[in-house]
Protein backbone atom coordinates (compact mmCIF):
# COMPACT_ATOMS: atom_id res chain seq x y z
CA UNK A 1 0.00 0.00 0.00
CA UNK A 2 1.17 3.30 -0.99
CA UNK A 3 1.71 6.27 1.45
CA UNK A 4 -0.26 6.55 4.43
CA UNK A 5 0.52 8.33 7.74
CA UNK A 6 1.65 5.27 9.05
CA UNK A 7 4.57 6.55 6.47
CA UNK A 8 6.54 9.94 6.90
CA UNK A 9 5.91 13.23 7.39
CA UNK A 10 8.14 16.57 8.25
CA UNK A 11 6.69 19.39 9.63
CA UNK A 12 7.01 22.90 9.27
CA UNK A 13 10.19 24.91 11.13
CA UNK A 14 11.14 28.23 10.45
CA UNK A 15 13.93 27.34 8.29
CA UNK A 16 12.00 24.84 6.43
CA UNK A 17 9.59 27.78 5.73
CA UNK A 18 12.05 29.80 4.73
CA UNK A 19 14.19 27.74 2.74
CA UNK A 20 10.91 26.55 0.95
CA UNK A 21 9.64 29.90 0.32
CA UNK A 22 13.12 30.80 -1.17
CA UNK A 23 12.56 27.89 -3.73
CA UNK A 24 9.29 28.68 -4.60
CA UNK A 25 9.95 32.49 -5.31
CA UNK A 26 12.95 31.45 -8.19
CA UNK A 27 10.66 29.63 -10.41
CA UNK A 28 12.19 29.54 -13.83
CA UNK A 29 11.03 32.74 -16.29
CA UNK A 30 8.27 32.14 -18.89
CA UNK A 31 9.63 31.70 -22.33
CA UNK A 32 8.33 34.13 -25.30
CA UNK A 33 5.13 34.18 -26.97
CA UNK A 34 7.12 33.30 -30.17
CA UNK A 35 8.02 30.11 -28.73
CA UNK A 36 4.34 29.17 -27.38
CA UNK A 37 3.04 30.02 -30.73
CA UNK A 38 5.65 27.82 -32.33
CA UNK A 39 4.74 24.89 -30.23
CA UNK A 40 2.13 22.84 -32.12
CA UNK A 41 0.82 19.07 -30.80
CA UNK A 42 2.68 16.22 -32.49
CA UNK A 43 1.02 12.36 -32.19
CA UNK A 44 1.61 10.54 -28.83
CA UNK A 45 4.58 9.27 -28.29
CA UNK A 46 4.73 7.92 -24.51
CA UNK A 47 2.05 6.79 -22.03
CA UNK A 48 -0.73 9.18 -20.48
CA UNK A 49 1.21 11.22 -17.81
CA UNK A 50 -1.07 13.12 -15.13
CA UNK A 51 0.47 16.92 -14.85
CA UNK A 52 0.42 20.03 -12.78
CA UNK A 53 0.65 23.24 -14.80
CA UNK A 54 0.52 25.92 -12.77
CA UNK A 55 0.52 29.61 -13.70
CA UNK A 56 -0.44 33.27 -12.57
CA UNK A 57 -3.86 33.50 -11.76
CA UNK A 58 -5.65 36.01 -13.75
CA UNK A 59 -8.18 34.87 -16.18
CA UNK A 60 -6.47 35.79 -19.48
CA UNK A 61 -3.33 33.46 -18.16
CA UNK A 62 -5.24 30.68 -17.27
CA UNK A 63 -7.38 30.63 -20.16
CA UNK A 64 -4.22 31.23 -22.94
CA UNK A 65 -2.57 28.29 -20.69
CA UNK A 66 -5.38 25.95 -21.32
CA UNK A 67 -5.52 26.29 -24.62
CA UNK A 68 -1.59 26.25 -24.51
CA UNK A 69 -2.55 22.54 -22.97
CA UNK A 70 -4.66 21.20 -25.72
CA UNK A 71 -2.25 22.65 -28.53
CA UNK A 72 0.64 20.90 -27.11
CA UNK A 73 -1.11 17.68 -26.77
CA UNK A 74 -2.92 17.86 -23.68
CA UNK A 75 -6.52 17.65 -21.63
CA UNK A 76 -7.60 19.55 -19.44
CA UNK A 77 -8.94 18.05 -16.40
CA UNK A 78 -9.96 20.29 -13.86
CA UNK A 79 -8.55 24.10 -13.67
CA UNK A 80 -7.76 25.90 -10.31
CA UNK A 81 -8.06 28.96 -11.21
CA UNK A 82 -7.76 30.84 -7.69
CA UNK A 83 -4.28 28.63 -7.11
CA UNK A 84 -3.10 28.94 -10.77
CA UNK A 85 -3.02 25.13 -10.91
CA UNK A 86 -4.45 23.30 -13.58
CA UNK A 87 -4.61 19.27 -13.72
CA UNK A 88 -3.64 17.83 -17.38
CA UNK A 89 -3.48 14.44 -19.23
CA UNK A 90 -1.01 14.03 -21.87
CA UNK A 91 0.82 11.16 -23.61
CA UNK A 92 3.20 13.81 -25.22
CA UNK A 93 6.92 12.58 -23.63
CA UNK A 94 7.84 16.02 -23.73
CA UNK A 95 4.33 17.58 -22.57
CA UNK A 96 6.21 19.00 -19.08
CA UNK A 97 9.48 20.43 -20.77
CA UNK A 98 6.67 22.49 -23.38
CA UNK A 99 4.15 23.61 -21.08
CA UNK A 100 7.21 25.46 -18.92
CA UNK A 101 8.18 27.07 -22.01
CA UNK A 102 4.69 28.77 -22.41
CA UNK A 103 3.90 32.70 -21.28
CA UNK A 104 2.95 32.62 -17.72
CA UNK A 105 3.44 28.88 -16.57
CA UNK A 106 5.82 29.47 -13.59
CA UNK A 107 6.09 25.56 -13.07
CA UNK A 108 4.84 22.26 -14.61
CA UNK A 109 6.01 18.54 -14.17
CA UNK A 110 4.62 15.20 -14.46
CA UNK A 111 2.97 14.12 -10.98
CA UNK A 112 3.50 10.07 -11.48
CA UNK A 113 6.73 8.19 -13.09
CA UNK A 114 4.11 5.15 -14.39
CA UNK A 115 0.94 5.29 -16.97
CA UNK A 116 -2.13 5.98 -15.94
CA UNK A 117 -3.96 3.33 -14.23
CA UNK A 118 -8.47 2.29 -13.95
CA UNK A 119 -3.17 6.31 -4.04
CA UNK A 120 0.21 6.66 0.35
CA UNK A 121 -0.38 6.45 4.03
CA UNK A 122 1.23 6.46 7.24
CA UNK A 123 0.50 3.28 8.89
CA UNK A 124 3.54 1.00 10.08
CA UNK A 125 2.69 -2.55 9.83
CA UNK A 126 -0.75 -4.90 8.99
CA UNK A 127 -3.71 -4.46 10.68
CA UNK A 128 -4.61 -6.20 13.53
CA UNK A 129 -8.76 -7.24 13.44
CA UNK A 130 -10.15 -7.06 16.81
CA UNK A 131 -11.22 -10.82 17.58
CA UNK A 132 -14.73 -11.64 18.90
CA UNK A 133 -12.87 -12.83 22.34
CA UNK A 134 -10.72 -9.66 22.58
CA UNK A 135 -14.07 -7.82 21.92
CA UNK A 136 -15.66 -9.61 24.51
CA UNK A 137 -13.01 -8.99 27.36
CA UNK A 138 -12.95 -5.21 26.64
CA UNK A 139 -16.30 -5.06 27.44
CA UNK A 140 -16.35 -7.34 30.36
CA UNK A 141 -13.47 -4.34 31.19
CA UNK A 142 -15.36 -1.20 30.25
CA UNK A 143 -16.64 0.88 33.09
CA UNK A 144 -20.04 2.54 34.38
CA UNK A 145 -20.32 5.26 31.19
CA UNK A 146 -17.76 3.82 28.93
CA UNK A 147 -18.09 2.78 25.44
CA UNK A 148 -17.85 -1.41 25.10
CA UNK A 149 -14.34 -1.35 23.82
CA UNK A 150 -13.15 2.13 25.68
CA UNK A 151 -10.93 -0.19 27.69
CA UNK A 152 -8.48 -1.46 24.84
CA UNK A 153 -8.28 2.13 23.93
CA UNK A 154 -5.41 3.70 26.08
CA UNK A 155 -5.10 6.12 23.92
CA UNK A 156 -7.98 8.47 24.76
CA UNK A 157 -6.87 8.30 29.01
CA UNK A 158 -2.73 9.05 28.13
CA UNK A 159 -4.22 12.28 26.92
CA UNK A 160 -7.52 13.15 29.24
CA UNK A 161 -10.02 12.55 25.78
CA UNK A 162 -12.31 10.54 27.85
CA UNK A 163 -12.67 13.34 30.73
CA UNK A 164 -12.63 15.86 28.01
CA UNK A 165 -15.86 14.26 26.58
CA UNK A 166 -17.86 15.03 29.86
CA UNK A 167 -17.17 18.56 29.85
CA UNK A 168 -17.09 19.56 25.61
CA UNK A 169 -17.07 16.89 23.43
CA UNK A 170 -16.61 18.92 20.59
CA UNK A 171 -19.47 21.16 18.30
CA UNK A 172 -21.38 20.56 15.67
CA UNK A 173 -20.55 23.20 13.83
CA UNK A 174 -16.64 22.22 13.58
CA UNK A 175 -16.04 19.59 10.92
CA UNK A 176 -12.77 17.63 10.44
CA UNK A 177 -12.05 16.29 6.47
CA UNK A 178 -9.94 13.12 6.93
CA UNK A 179 -8.03 13.08 3.38
CA UNK A 180 -7.31 9.73 3.02
CA UNK A 181 -8.52 6.40 1.18
CA UNK A 182 -12.01 6.54 1.94
CA UNK A 183 -14.56 6.72 5.37
CA UNK A 184 -17.47 3.87 5.35
CA UNK A 185 -19.75 6.63 6.53
CA UNK A 186 -21.94 3.16 7.29
CA UNK A 187 -19.99 2.07 10.13
CA UNK A 188 -22.56 2.59 13.38
CA UNK A 189 -19.53 4.35 15.06
CA UNK A 190 -18.94 7.05 12.60
CA UNK A 191 -22.35 7.39 10.59
CA UNK A 192 -24.39 9.82 13.60
CA UNK A 193 -20.88 12.00 12.89
CA UNK A 194 -20.57 11.76 9.34
CA UNK A 195 -20.87 14.93 6.91
CA UNK A 196 -21.77 13.76 3.33
CA UNK A 197 -22.51 17.29 2.31
CA UNK A 198 -18.49 18.08 3.01
CA UNK A 199 -17.18 14.60 1.13
CA UNK A 200 -16.03 14.45 -2.33
CA UNK A 201 -13.77 11.83 -4.45
CA UNK A 202 -10.59 13.49 -5.15
CA UNK A 203 -8.97 10.95 -7.25
CA UNK A 204 -9.46 12.30 -10.95
CA UNK A 205 -8.28 15.49 -9.37
CA UNK A 206 -11.41 16.88 -9.99
CA UNK A 207 -14.87 16.00 -7.18
CA UNK A 208 -17.33 14.04 -7.61
CA UNK A 209 -19.62 14.47 -5.20
CA UNK A 210 -22.03 11.95 -6.07
CA UNK A 211 -23.55 10.02 -3.07
CA UNK A 212 -21.53 7.54 -1.39
CA UNK A 213 -18.13 8.49 -3.78
CA UNK A 214 -16.10 9.38 -0.95
CA UNK A 215 -16.00 5.77 0.32
CA UNK A 216 -13.19 2.76 0.52
CA UNK A 217 -12.94 1.40 -3.15
CA UNK A 218 -12.83 -2.30 -0.41
CA UNK A 219 -12.64 -3.19 2.69
CA UNK A 220 -8.60 -3.21 1.71
CA UNK A 221 -9.01 0.55 2.03
CA UNK A 222 -9.61 0.53 5.93
CA UNK A 223 -6.78 3.15 7.05
CA UNK A 224 -9.67 6.79 6.07
CA UNK A 225 -12.29 4.56 8.33
CA UNK A 226 -9.88 3.93 10.86
CA UNK A 227 -8.59 7.50 11.22
CA UNK A 228 -11.94 8.46 11.00
CA UNK A 229 -13.22 6.90 13.93
CA UNK A 230 -9.88 8.25 16.12
CA UNK A 231 -11.23 11.35 15.40
CA UNK A 232 -14.86 11.33 15.74
CA UNK A 233 -16.14 8.20 16.63
CA UNK A 234 -19.66 8.85 18.81
CA UNK A 235 -19.94 7.75 22.18
CA UNK A 236 -23.29 5.52 21.76
CA UNK A 237 -22.82 2.81 23.29
CA UNK A 238 -21.38 1.32 20.39
CA UNK A 239 -17.62 -0.06 20.13
CA UNK A 240 -15.08 2.42 20.37
CA UNK A 241 -15.10 6.59 21.58
CA UNK A 242 -13.04 9.00 19.39
CA UNK A 243 -11.31 11.77 20.67
CA UNK A 244 -13.77 14.02 19.57
CA UNK A 245 -17.20 12.57 19.65
CA UNK A 246 -19.10 15.30 19.08
CA UNK A 247 -17.67 17.24 16.18
CA UNK A 248 -18.63 15.84 12.39
CA UNK A 249 -16.07 14.33 10.04
CA UNK A 250 -15.88 14.33 6.61
CA UNK A 251 -14.60 12.22 3.83
CA UNK A 252 -12.37 13.52 1.01
CA UNK A 253 -11.01 10.06 -1.03
CA UNK A 254 -7.71 10.93 -2.51
CA UNK A 255 -6.24 7.16 -2.80
CA UNK A 256 -5.78 5.46 -6.11
CA UNK A 257 -8.81 2.82 -5.91
CA UNK A 258 -6.68 -0.32 -6.78
CA UNK A 259 -4.27 -2.00 -4.67
CA UNK A 260 -1.43 0.60 -4.46
CA UNK A 261 -3.44 3.48 -2.56
CA UNK A 262 -1.22 6.18 -4.03
CA UNK A 263 -1.78 9.40 -3.35
CA UNK A 264 -0.99 11.76 -6.13
CA UNK A 265 -0.64 15.33 -6.32
CA UNK A 266 -3.62 16.45 -8.35
CA UNK A 267 -5.92 14.26 -5.61
CA UNK A 268 -4.60 16.16 -2.98
CA UNK A 269 -4.61 19.64 -4.45
CA UNK A 270 -8.44 18.74 -5.29
CA UNK A 271 -8.70 17.94 -1.70
CA UNK A 272 -7.66 20.91 -0.20
CA UNK A 273 -9.50 22.87 -2.77
CA UNK A 274 -13.22 21.04 -1.67
CA UNK A 275 -12.25 21.31 1.87
CA UNK A 276 -11.81 24.90 1.87
CA UNK A 277 -14.84 25.48 -0.83
CA UNK A 278 -16.89 23.46 1.64
CA UNK A 279 -16.57 25.33 5.59
CA UNK A 280 -13.99 22.00 6.84
CA UNK A 281 -12.46 23.35 9.45
CA UNK A 282 -9.84 21.18 10.29
CA UNK A 283 -7.85 18.53 7.60
CA UNK A 284 -6.34 15.30 8.71
CA UNK A 285 -3.23 14.42 6.41
CA UNK A 286 -2.18 10.88 7.52
CA UNK A 287 0.03 10.51 4.36
CA UNK A 288 3.07 11.55 1.95
CA UNK A 289 1.99 12.89 -1.44
CA UNK A 290 3.51 10.25 -4.11
CA UNK A 291 5.06 9.27 -5.97
CA UNK A 292 8.40 11.02 -4.23
CA UNK A 293 8.84 10.42 -0.47
CA UNK A 294 10.84 13.64 -0.75
CA UNK A 295 10.47 16.47 -3.72
CA UNK A 296 13.59 18.09 -5.01
CA UNK A 297 13.21 21.58 -6.01
CA UNK A 298 16.18 21.15 -8.65
CA UNK A 299 14.24 18.34 -10.49
CA UNK A 300 11.27 20.15 -12.32
CA UNK A 301 8.27 17.58 -11.92
CA UNK A 302 8.82 17.45 -8.38
CA UNK A 303 9.12 21.17 -8.08
CA UNK A 304 6.06 21.64 -9.80
CA UNK A 305 4.59 19.55 -7.34
CA UNK A 306 6.01 21.27 -4.66
CA UNK A 307 4.15 24.38 -5.92
CA UNK A 308 0.79 22.99 -6.90
CA UNK A 309 0.28 21.60 -3.69
CA UNK A 310 1.47 24.06 -1.82
CA UNK A 311 -0.48 26.95 -3.47
CA UNK A 312 -3.75 24.51 -2.63
CA UNK A 313 -2.96 24.05 1.41
CA UNK A 314 -2.18 27.66 1.24
CA UNK A 315 -5.56 28.62 -0.05
CA UNK A 316 -7.06 26.25 2.65
CA UNK A 317 -5.51 27.63 4.91
CA UNK A 318 -6.58 31.56 3.67
CA UNK A 319 -10.40 30.24 3.76
CA UNK A 320 -9.43 29.14 7.61
CA UNK A 321 -8.58 25.23 7.27
CA UNK A 322 -5.97 24.28 9.35
CA UNK A 323 -4.02 21.61 8.06
CA UNK A 324 -2.70 18.63 10.41
CA UNK A 325 -0.10 15.99 8.64
CA UNK A 326 1.60 13.31 10.34
CA UNK A 327 5.33 12.81 10.14
CA UNK A 328 6.57 10.23 8.59
CA UNK A 329 7.43 6.34 9.97
CA UNK A 330 11.08 6.05 8.73
CA UNK A 331 12.20 7.02 12.10
CA UNK A 332 14.28 9.59 10.00
CA UNK A 333 16.02 12.89 11.30
CA UNK A 334 14.10 15.44 9.32
CA UNK A 335 16.02 18.17 10.29
CA UNK A 336 19.33 16.17 9.12
CA UNK A 337 21.89 17.28 6.85
CA UNK A 338 21.28 14.08 4.35
CA UNK A 339 18.47 11.40 4.95
CA UNK A 340 18.18 8.02 2.20
CA UNK A 341 15.19 7.81 0.26
CA UNK A 342 15.60 4.64 -1.40
CA UNK A 343 11.39 4.26 -1.96
CA UNK A 344 10.87 6.92 -4.80
CA UNK A 345 9.37 7.06 -7.23
CA UNK A 346 7.25 4.68 -5.52
CA UNK A 347 5.03 3.86 -8.93
CA UNK A 348 7.24 2.55 -10.99
CA UNK A 349 11.04 1.21 -10.01
CA UNK A 350 12.68 2.69 -7.10
CA UNK A 351 16.03 4.06 -6.80
CA UNK A 352 18.32 4.76 -3.78
CA UNK A 353 19.16 8.87 -3.38
CA UNK A 354 20.45 10.85 -0.54
CA UNK A 355 18.22 14.07 0.30
CA UNK A 356 18.63 17.35 1.99
CA UNK A 357 15.61 17.62 3.65
CA UNK A 358 16.26 21.64 3.88
CA UNK A 359 15.75 21.20 -0.28
CA UNK A 360 13.63 18.28 -0.87
CA UNK A 361 10.27 18.69 0.98
CA UNK A 362 8.23 15.70 2.21
CA UNK A 363 4.54 17.02 1.59
CA UNK A 364 1.91 17.97 2.92
CA UNK A 365 3.43 17.57 6.30
CA UNK A 366 7.00 20.15 5.81
CA UNK A 367 5.09 22.84 3.74
CA UNK A 368 4.59 26.23 5.29
CA UNK A 369 1.74 26.52 7.92
CA UNK A 370 0.89 22.51 8.42
CA UNK A 371 1.31 21.13 11.78
CA UNK A 372 3.12 18.39 11.67
CA UNK A 373 2.98 15.43 14.39
CA UNK A 374 5.13 12.57 15.60
CA UNK A 375 3.92 9.56 17.23
CA UNK A 376 4.52 8.33 21.21
CA UNK A 377 2.82 5.06 22.39
CA UNK A 378 1.37 4.27 25.69
CA UNK A 379 4.33 5.58 27.49
CA UNK A 380 4.85 8.66 26.69
CA UNK A 381 8.10 8.16 24.74
CA UNK A 382 8.56 8.28 21.24
CA UNK A 383 7.15 5.64 19.18
CA UNK A 384 9.86 3.44 17.70
CA UNK A 385 9.08 4.13 13.57
CA UNK A 386 8.55 7.73 14.28
CA UNK A 387 10.51 10.33 12.26
CA UNK A 388 11.31 13.17 14.36
CA UNK A 389 13.41 16.51 14.31
CA UNK A 390 13.97 19.83 15.71
CA UNK A 391 12.02 22.39 14.32
CA UNK A 392 10.22 20.26 12.19
CA UNK A 393 7.93 18.16 14.56
CA UNK A 394 5.12 20.73 15.97
CA UNK A 395 3.37 18.40 18.16
CA UNK A 396 3.45 15.03 18.92
CA UNK A 397 0.08 12.35 19.50
CA UNK A 398 -0.48 9.17 20.17
CA UNK A 399 0.34 6.69 17.29
CA UNK A 400 0.25 3.16 19.02
CA UNK A 401 3.95 1.09 19.57
CA UNK A 402 3.87 -2.54 19.77
CA UNK A 403 7.01 -2.65 22.10
CA UNK A 404 5.07 -0.28 24.48
CA UNK A 405 2.77 -2.41 26.01
CA UNK A 406 -0.39 -1.06 27.85
CA UNK A 407 -2.37 -2.58 30.66
CA UNK A 408 -5.60 -3.27 28.86
CA UNK A 409 -7.54 -6.36 27.90
CA UNK A 410 -5.97 -7.12 24.42
CA UNK A 411 -2.66 -6.34 25.76
CA UNK A 412 -2.19 -4.27 22.72
CA UNK A 413 0.21 -1.14 22.23
CA UNK A 414 -1.03 -0.03 19.16
CA UNK A 415 -4.35 2.64 18.05
CA UNK A 416 -8.19 0.40 18.24
CA UNK A 417 -10.29 2.20 16.19
CA UNK A 418 -13.15 1.42 13.60
CA UNK A 419 -12.60 -0.32 10.36
CA UNK A 420 -15.09 -0.72 7.08
CA UNK A 421 -18.10 -3.46 7.42
CA UNK A 422 -18.62 -2.50 10.96
CA UNK A 423 -15.22 -4.02 12.03
CA UNK A 424 -12.63 -2.39 14.57
CA UNK A 425 -8.67 -2.91 14.65
CA UNK A 426 -5.52 -2.12 15.62
CA UNK A 427 -3.16 0.03 13.83
CA UNK A 428 -0.20 1.76 14.67
CA UNK A 429 2.19 5.19 13.05
CA UNK A 430 2.24 8.26 12.76
CA UNK A 431 -0.93 7.92 10.53
CA UNK A 432 -2.83 7.41 13.97
CA UNK A 433 -1.10 10.41 15.89
CA UNK A 434 -2.06 12.79 13.18
CA UNK A 435 -5.90 12.61 14.04
CA UNK A 436 -5.44 12.55 17.54
CA UNK A 437 -3.91 15.82 17.06
CA UNK A 438 -6.55 17.06 14.22
CA UNK A 439 -9.21 16.11 16.84
CA UNK A 440 -7.35 17.88 19.66
CA UNK A 441 -7.45 20.95 17.28
CA UNK A 442 -11.30 20.42 16.63
CA UNK A 443 -11.95 20.51 20.30
CA UNK A 444 -9.99 23.69 20.69
CA UNK A 445 -12.04 25.40 17.49
CA UNK A 446 -15.45 24.24 19.69
CA UNK A 447 -14.30 26.32 22.21
CA UNK A 448 -12.61 29.15 20.28
CA UNK A 449 -14.74 29.06 16.83
CA UNK A 450 -13.16 32.53 15.58
CA UNK A 451 -9.62 31.08 16.07
CA UNK A 452 -7.59 31.50 12.86
CA UNK A 453 -5.27 28.58 11.38
CA UNK A 454 -2.35 30.10 12.95
CA UNK A 455 -3.70 30.46 16.25
CA UNK A 456 -5.42 26.98 16.58
CA UNK A 457 -1.30 25.89 15.88
CA UNK A 458 -0.50 28.31 19.15
CA UNK A 459 -2.93 26.74 20.73
CA UNK A 460 -2.02 22.99 19.95
CA UNK A 461 1.19 23.89 21.62
CA UNK A 462 0.44 25.96 24.76
CA UNK A 463 -1.50 22.96 26.09
CA UNK A 464 1.08 19.97 25.01
CA UNK A 465 2.72 18.03 27.81
CA UNK A 466 6.62 18.04 26.87
CA UNK A 467 8.09 15.35 28.14
CA UNK A 468 11.62 16.34 27.36
CA UNK A 469 14.23 14.34 25.55
CA UNK A 470 15.18 11.15 27.13
CA UNK A 471 17.62 11.13 30.33
CA UNK A 472 19.67 8.00 28.04
CA UNK A 473 20.00 6.76 24.49
CA UNK A 474 17.23 6.31 22.88
CA UNK A 475 16.68 2.43 22.37
CA UNK A 476 12.89 2.90 21.02
CA UNK A 477 13.05 -0.96 19.91
CA UNK A 478 15.09 -2.26 23.14
CA UNK A 479 17.74 -3.76 20.48
CA UNK A 480 20.89 -2.59 22.32
CA UNK A 481 21.44 0.11 19.63
CA UNK A 482 20.91 3.76 19.54
CA UNK A 483 17.85 4.38 16.90
CA UNK A 484 17.93 8.34 17.27
CA UNK A 485 19.03 11.44 19.10
CA UNK A 486 16.83 14.00 20.85
CA UNK A 487 17.62 17.33 20.37
CA UNK A 488 16.21 20.48 22.40
CA UNK A 489 14.88 20.94 25.91
CA UNK A 490 12.07 20.49 27.68
CA UNK A 491 9.96 23.35 25.94
CA UNK A 492 11.05 22.48 22.31
CA UNK A 493 12.71 19.35 21.23
CA UNK A 494 12.88 16.92 18.16
CA UNK A 495 11.00 14.24 19.23
CA UNK A 496 8.02 15.62 20.48
CA UNK A 497 8.26 19.18 19.49
CA UNK A 498 6.41 21.19 21.84
CA UNK A 499 4.86 18.35 23.73
CA UNK A 500 2.26 15.76 23.51
CA UNK A 501 -1.19 17.12 22.70
CA UNK A 502 -4.13 17.49 25.69
CA UNK A 503 -7.59 16.81 24.86
CA UNK A 504 -8.57 17.86 28.68
CA UNK A 505 -6.00 21.06 28.84
CA UNK A 506 -8.20 22.09 25.40
CA UNK A 507 -11.38 21.99 26.62
CA UNK A 508 -10.59 23.68 29.88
Amino acid sequence: MAHLRSRRRLALAVPVVLSLTASLGFLPAAASAATEAATTARAADGPALAYVVNTRTDHRTIESVERAVSRNGGTVVASYARLGVIVAHSAQADFGARMRAVRGVQSAGATRTAPLSAAGTTDEGAVQVLSKAEAAKAARAAATGEEPLEADQWDLRSIGADKAATINPGSRSVTVGVIDTGVDDTHPDIAPNFSASQSANCVSGKADTTYGAWRPADADHYHGTHVAGEIAAARNGIGVAGVAPGVKVASITVAQPDSTSLFYPESVVCAFVFAADHGVEITNNSYYVDPWLYNCMDDPDQRAIVDAVNRAQLYAQRKGTLNVASAGNSNDDLDSDAIVDDSSPDDSTATTRTVDPHECFDIPTQLPGVVTVSAVGVKGAKSYYSSYGKGVVDVAGPGGDKYQIPDTPSKNGRILSTLPNNQYGFLQGTSMASPHVAAVAALLKSAHPHATPAQLQALLKAQADNPGCPAGPYDGDGDGVVDATCVGGKRVNGFYGSGIVNALRAVR
